[in-house]
């Protein structure tokens, strides 16, 4: 499975932008798809995950309520709809995917991805 995020920009506080990522080879459709970022100088975290077998979603605390995490199974792709932007949110954006599903709690450990893309840049500021 190779993954290829896109939809990273410069933007400022308050706007909205959508990444998406799109899958190519077998995907499975039991599969976890995942967003994680990292910023200057500190370690990648968890944003947000979309589980395929029941179709939930979940989010790290800092975006929930903001952030939407979403799915086009006939496009093979993830997106992640990020509203009302703060400076807190830039970082480098990646997409993860792994062919299992996953209890709520293991879906936010990156180690449990098994592909990942190679990260779209996000920056907000004035």
């Amino acid at each position: 499975v190779q993954l290829q995020a896109s939809g990273g920009g410069l933007v400022p506080p308050g706007a909205s932008l959508r990444l998406s990522c799109a899958a190519s080879g077998r995907a499975s459709s039991s599969g976890t798809a995942g967003w994680f970022r990292q910023a200057p100088g500190t370690e990648r975290e968890f944003v947000a995950a979309i589980r395929f077998g029941d179709n939930n979603a979940f989010y790290s605390d800092s975006v929930k309520g903001r952030f939407t995490i979403s799915r086009d199974k006939a496009k093979n792709s993830v997106f992640l709809q990020m509203n009302s932007l703060k400076p807190e949110d830039t970082a480098i954006y990646y997409c993860a995917f792994v062919n299992k599903n996953y209890i709520a709690s293991a879906l936010r450990d990156e180690i449990r991805y098994d592909y990942w893309g190679h990260g779209t840049l996000v920056t907000v500021s004035s």
